[in-house]
């Protein structure tokens, strides 16, 4: 069984950024960047995805969050689809409801190869303390584009924006665990074109 682990380093002028995943990990995190409330999300999908995580992360936080953001979501969605490799052995779909307390998201995700967000999520407030929830969105974006997958989600209920985004980074952690999963019936890439 090979070790499904990637390092990504990305550096640019605006950031820098570097990211260790493990995708048969036990749900360890080492999150280091400038925005507390983003680490809290991405350690959802650590702790329900079962993948271990390393990100560390600078950029120019005097402007805003926005660079920083994103390209986390670039340099995770790369280091994620290089340690998926030929996608040969996974189930590639993974599917997750999660609820808190009034909250209820439902994420949908296809290792494709073809990258497309369909973003259906309504925050009855702009911010969660200081971070402003747009980039939530612009996270996924960064990430759907450069790790190849096609992801849909849903905020299907909620009026707690801290809710909402908690059970959205939930959700798809536990729908990519079920995506990345060795399939113990076949060992072949999940597509009739041989190819993902």
């Amino acid at each position: 069984m090979n070790a499904r682990t990637a390092r990504v380093q990305r550096d640019t002028q605006e950031t820098q950024i570097t990211v260790d995943i493990n995708l048969d990990g036990s749900g360890q995190a080492r999150l280091e960047t400038p925005a507390p409330f983003l680490n809290h999300m991405i350690d959802q999908i650590v702790r329900h995805g079962l993948i271990d995580l390393s990100i560390t992360a600078v950029g120019d936080t005097d402007i805003d969050l926005h660079h920083t953001v994103e390209d986390i979501g670039i340099t995770l969605g790369q280091a994620l689809m290089k340690a998926v490799g030929d996608k040969k052995g996974i189930r590639r779909y993974g599917h997750a409801y999660v609820p808190l307390d009034e909250a209820l998201s439902r994420v949908v995700l296809d290792l494709s190869g073809r990258p497309g967000l369909e973003w259906f999520v309504d925050f009855p407030r702009a911010r969660i303390g200081d971070f402003d929830v747009d980039l939530l969105r612009e996270f996924f974006q960064g990430m759907v584009n450069h790790s190849l997958l096609t992801l849909h989600v849903d905020a299907l209920r909620g009026r707690n924006a801290h809710h909402i985004a908690e059970t959205i980074f939930k959700a798809f952690g536990r729908a990519l665990r079920a995506a990345v999963e060795r399939d113990p019936r076949s060992d072949a890439i999940p597509s009739t074109k041989g190819t993902l």
